[in-house]
């Protein structure tokens, strides 16, 4: 029977692992914190269409492949940490430009502003994480436990998925969008920090470095698994647009937390494809349960639900990624796992509020329909191909 067990080494834990972790956690808060607020000052204060508003979270999503292309020659070209570090201090330019924007307020701001921020922002994010989780957490890991070290710090940018919204929404509900966009850049700052921290070895570049290649970017033998998991990560981010509540999202974080006792005593020995089965039965469950049942009650199963079912089915598929690689291309499953999960719920949230803002309804149904879809898909078939194409 093909089951999983992930152990826990101590060891792994040594002052830099943690270290990278935390900035891994902040760094995804930083743009998370932005996901429940945004919009809303979009639609409020800039008075943009839903159509508008719909394009403009989405545009996030194409900028996360913008640079890709290019990391795998910039870490080899030019001190990795550096690299990763200039990449957040973009990042903190680009939430430089809203802060301005918002000062503006007396003046129409033209569209094309938001939406070119939005694509640099996920373009300056998506070469910092790639950088992180692809190379400077498996650099500072023995070899031994990279594939530990890769699950557990993908857990710390999970738990932002909670947090980050969690702080945008008190932030803009008892300050103003400043003081959203000051948090955002703080936990960017704090990254910096935290990675300024520990000392990286020079590495001299390999023989032969294009300047384009897929190497660090994208894995063409994982499209099975990319595609399921955008499905799923398309799902999650249209809930998103619900405009959920802090306490919503609290509830996400304590799912999250009964998804790691999940994983070490429920699936600890369980058939492997239980997991992301289990997963998505739960997402269709959480659908189901806010569509028909509008109870107080609801608003707290239901995120709890939800973030059990996003850590199995987040774990098990970073899992699939790094076992579907080859040797030396550990650093590609990554930032492949990485553009699926993020480029999905940016496209979500986009979708979301571009064709159903005020329509839970109609948008319930089609992530009812997109999680089916995915659960068949994975269930008949890419799990099968799964099984034949793995190399660890």
């Amino acid at each position: 029977m093909n089951t999983q067990n992930t152990p826990v080494h101590v060891r792994l834990w040594h002052r830099d692992f943690w270290l990278l972790s935390m900035a891994n956690l902040l760094l995804a808060m930083a743009v998370y914190i932005l996901v429940p607020s945004m919009p809303i000052w979009l639609l409020e204060t800039e008075r943009y269409s839903q159509e508008e508003v719909g394009l403009s979270m989405g545009a996030f999503a194409a900028g996360l492949y913008l640079f890709g292309p290019f990391c795998s020659w910039l870490v080899q070209r030019f001190r990795r940490n550096r690299i990763c570090i200039y990449s957040i201090v973009a990042m903190i330019g680009c939430i430089s430009i809203l802060y301005y924007v918002q000062g503006l307020n007396r003046y129409y701001v033209e569209y094309w502003v938001i939406v070119l921020q939005r694509v640099l922002f996920g373009a300056t994010f998506g070469l910092a994480q790639m950088i992180l989780s692809s190379t400077l957490i498996i650099d500072a890991s023995e070899s031994d436990k990279r594939t530990e070290a890769n699950h557990s710090a993908a857990w710390f940018s999970r738990f932002a998925l909670s947090l980050g919204p969690i702080v945008g929404l008190v932030m803009f509900y008892y300050k103003n969008f400043d003081a959203v966009l000051l948090s955002s850049v703080v936990c960017a700052s704090s990254t910096i920090i935290l990675i300024l921290t520990i000392n990286f070895p020079f590495r001299s570049p390999g023989e032969t470095v294009h300047v384009f290649s897929l190497d660090r970017f994208f894995l063409p033998a994982g499209m099975p698994l990319f595609l399921n998991l955008l499905l799923i990560s398309v799902t999650v981010g249209m809930l998103m647009s619900l405009g959920l509540s802090d306490r919503f999202y609290g509830m996400i974080m304590a799912g999250f937390l009964l998804a790691l006792l999940a994983q070490r005593f429920v699936f600890r020995e369980a058939e492997l494809k239980s997991e992301i089965v289990t997963g998505l039965i739960l997402l269709v469950a959480v659908i189901l349960l806010v569509y028909t049942r509008p109870l107080p009650i609801v608003w707290y199963i239901a995120p709890l639900l939800l973030g059990l079912a996003i850590g199995i089915i987040g774990t098990r598929f970073l899992l699939f990624f790094i076992k579907l690689s080859r040797h030396c291309q550990r650093g590609t499953s990554q930032s492949m796992y990485f553009l699926g999960w993020e480029s999905g719920i940016a496209i979500g949230v986009g979708v979301g509020y571009a064709f159903f803002l005020n329509d839970d309804k109609n948008l319930l149904l089609v992530a009812l329909a997109l999680t089916v879809v995915a659960l068949l898909l994975y269930n008949y078939y890419t799990h099968n191909w799964f099984m034949n194409h793995k190399n660890r």
